[in-house]
């Protein structure tokens, strides 16, 4: 499967898949998308002396804050049942913690999200290396990825509801990616409560691109120290096995009579009990039935303490299901809390794990004249 689209007559209609049957009550409250606002709030300079801003969505009843750094997701507060606001995503209070190290809360990874095994990768007869920033592999675009650098914004009006568009070129050579390749990624909250975000690129060398966001969430809010009690379903009948440094085996394997079989509503903490691996916990892709690339319901999230609730609709063939494993105490954030093992889940829309070397993957390689696309939505609502 490729999602790369010719330039010269590019014509594509995303139609959203209803495959997993839920039970969800939207949240209450009708507006336009004209209701919606956007606003830009200073949110400090970078080392070397860079600008960095902040944009605020809202709608009305959710409010997502996006940094310019990073093109970081730092904030996203939706009601609860009893309409209480909170913070559903981790991260920090201000720019100096997306700054320092940490497990990239919030933020756009790339060029390639997720591992190349041992930093390596063949293209048209060129072998290419890249950093190995994750043990023997190569993560989320390197030592210095696209969650790193500051992006150009510019605001937009939607006729869906308040946008922001994040664009960025990153050079021939950078962290050892052939081609000039030029970014745009476009932020949507809707008037029916959606974060939908747009991907695009282009490039003058073959290069792979894998783009995502890496969003931490509990819809607990700030103050719920666990994702355990969550409840998931994951519109997946396969998963890539993957090694002890977490690169695929390059098998595609059934879910059933497995630990990973999230077809149906399953309680998180349950089921990370009968995981074998170390440190504990789900960080694998998951095949996400979906074949002719079109927007579906991937993933469907309930936390029945808020009554909040999560759908993750995508274009994109797999998605990372990663529960927090690496979580330690050391990453202090907002209010100063020690995030923890299984403090939230990540659900990373994208390609596989090491597509590169993997050709029965879905392919990765953008080629000059074609488009890189990629769009996932958010929705929130209760129940």
């Amino acid at each position: 499967m490729s999602r790369f689209t010719d330039l010269r007559g590019r014509a594509s209609v995303f139609a959203v898949g209803l495959l997993l049957s839920t039970a969800v009550v939207g949240l209450t409250g009708a507006m336009n998308a004209e209701a919606g606002t956007l606003s830009k709030v200073a949110f400090g300079k970078t080392p070397d002396g860079k600008t960095v801003d902040l944009y605020v969505l809202q709608n009305g009843r959710i409010t997502v804050k996006i940094s310019t750094y990073g093109a970081i997701i730092t904030s996203i507060e939706v009601p609860d049942r009893d309409g209480k606001l909170d913070d559903v995503v981790l991260g920090f209070d201000d720019l100096t913690g997306y700054l320092g190290k940490h497990p990239y809360f919030g933020a756009t990874v790339g060029r390639v999200a997720n591992r190349v095994a041992k930093g390596k990768f063949t293209l048209n007869g060129h072998e290419y290396t890249l950093a190995t920033n994750n043990g023997p592999n190569a993560l989320h675009g390197g030592l210095k990825g696209f969650d790193k650098v500051v992006w150009k914004a510019e605001e937009l009006e939607s006729g869906d509801g308040p946008s922001v568009r994040l664009s960025y070129t990153s050079p021939d050579g950078e962290e050892g990616y052939p081609g000039n390749l030029s970014v745009s990624i476009l932020f949507t909250v809707t008037a029916d409560d959606k974060l939908k975000i747009e991907y695009a690129a282009e490039t003058d060398k073959a290069t792979p691109v894998n783009l995502s966001n890496h969003s931490y969430f509990n819809l607990g809010g700030k103050n719920s120290d666990t994702i355990r009690d969550h409840e998931i379903t994951l519109n997946a009948d396969r998963y890539t096995p993957v090694d002890d440094t977490l690169i695929p085996t390059g098998e595609i394997a059934p879910v059933a009579d497995t630990p990973y079989d999230l077809r149906k509503p399953t309680v998180i903490g349950a089921r990370i009990d009968r995981l074998q691996n170390e440190p504990r916990g789900f960080d694998h892709n998951f095949v996400l039935n979906n074949p002719d690339g079109k927007l579906t319901l991937a993933a469907h999230v309930y936390d029945p303490k808020s009554g909040r609730v999560l759908e993750v609709s995508t274009t994109e063939p797999g998605v990372q299901f990663y529960t927090g494993n690496f979580l330690d105490g050391t990453d202090k954030g907002k209010g100063g809390v020690a995030y923890k093992q299984h403090q939230a889940i990540c659900l990373e829309t994208q390609h596989f794990p090491d597509s590169i070397n993997h050709p029965s993957f879905p392919n990765t390689v953008l080629e000059p004249g074609k488009k890189f696309s990629q769009t996932t939505v958010y929705t929130f609502s209760t129940r």
